[in-house]
């Protein structure tokens, strides 16, 4: 039987830039886990491929991502920090996955159906087997906890489903079954210009999302032009359900100031958005413009941000190759 420490695996894609979504859905929340856990952080560069990458555009994001976890707090002495295809651990045991899958499973898997559209032919086969690689990211390292939006608990019901198949399948208990962290009011940060809609690097609007390589100033007028209706601000969240664009700006408020949303509109009630939204831009400066600007500088700094990953790397080698060794003699393969 394996002996599970509480151990958390979460990762970020490199393909544009980061954004206030990420922040409050995923890196904010990381550098709460890291004292309370184990905790390894991930640049996932192979889910990046899935969709055709520019090599060097590829290498820059990757790059950006991980100075914008750092930026924000996740630090390299308490987590490690890497990018995913300098450990060969994932794609490896996503082959194994792949075989431990079952077709039905993946058919069901909404996001390929969403991302592959009316061209699902057309689409890559990786982008079919991404759920695949996921649940390898996670269990290559034994991790029992995953921090997951609503889009990836889908995902995460499968590396589940593949852990207990793959352990029936062999009679074995060695894979967790990895248990979600769901955190507060701003897990799904929505659009600035559709509040149903959710924050996305792809939005071809710019205005649509706050990246986290825009500086303060352009910070600020974003917030101020994201749309919201006519009606002043209610005293009560329940108040605010038909409401996506005024809910979403209380979300982020709430979020950004690490308060209850319905603080903030007891705070605002009857106010209109405009002192709202004045309040809102100040608080996103003062809380991401330190972080925009320390990315920038690790930016000009690559050689330092290199050693952080290719150390990361090195103790995710180091923890998840006698892990692979095992399921290796689990599977049956023949080693050296």
């Amino acid at each position: 039987m394996t002996d599970f420490k509480q151990r958390v695996f979460s990762g970020v894609q490199p393909s544009g830039n980061l954004t206030l979504g990420n922040y409050l859905g995923a890196i904010k929340n990381w550098v709460g886990l890291q004292d309370k856990y184990e905790t390894i952080f991930c640049v996932v560069d192979l889910h990046a491929i899935t969709t055709w990458q520019e090599p060097d555009v590829l290498r820059n994001a990757t790059r950006e991502v991980a100075a914008g976890m750092i930026a924000s707090g996740v630090d390299p002495k308490k987590s490690i920090i890497f990018n995913q295809s300098q450990v060969p651990a994932h794609a490896e045991l996503a082959w194994i996955f792949n075989c431990v899958a079952r077709m039905g499973w993946l058919n069901r898997m909404t996001q390929f159906k969403e991302k592959a559209g009316k061209h699902k032919e057309r689409a890559s086969v990786g982008l079919y087997v991404y759920p695949d690689l996921m649940a390898a990211d996670i269990l290559a390292y034994l991790a029992t906890h995953v921090p997951v939006g609503a889009d990836q608990k889908q995902h995460l019901e499968l590396t589940r489903d593949i852990a207990q198949k793959f352990n029936s399948d062999y009679g074995v208990d060695f894979f967790p079954e990895v248990e979600p962290l769901i955190f507060g009011a701003a897990t799904r940060v929505m659009s600035l210009r559709d509040g149903t809609a959710k924050m996305s690097k792809s939005d071809p609007s710019e205005n649509s999302r706050i990246n986290l390589t825009d500086d303060r100033d352009l910070i600020a007028k974003k917030i101020r032009k994201a749309r919201t209706d006519s009606e002043p601000l209610p005293g009560s969240v329940e108040a605010l359900e038909n409401r996506a664009e005024a809910k979403n700006l209380v979300n982020i408020f709430a979020a950004l100031s690490n308060r209850d949303a319905s603080d903030i509109c007891i705070e605002y009630e009857g106010k209109g958005f405009a002192d709202f939204k004045n309040d809102l831009a100040d608080l996103s400066v003062s809380v991401l413009g330190p972080i925009t600007e320390e990315m920038s500088r690790m930016m000009d700094d690559t050689a330092y941000l290199d050693g952080i990953l290719r150390e990361g790397a090195v103790n995710a080698n180091r923890m998840a190759s006698p892990i692979l060794d095992q399921v290796h003699e689990i599977v049956g393969f023949l080693r050296p």
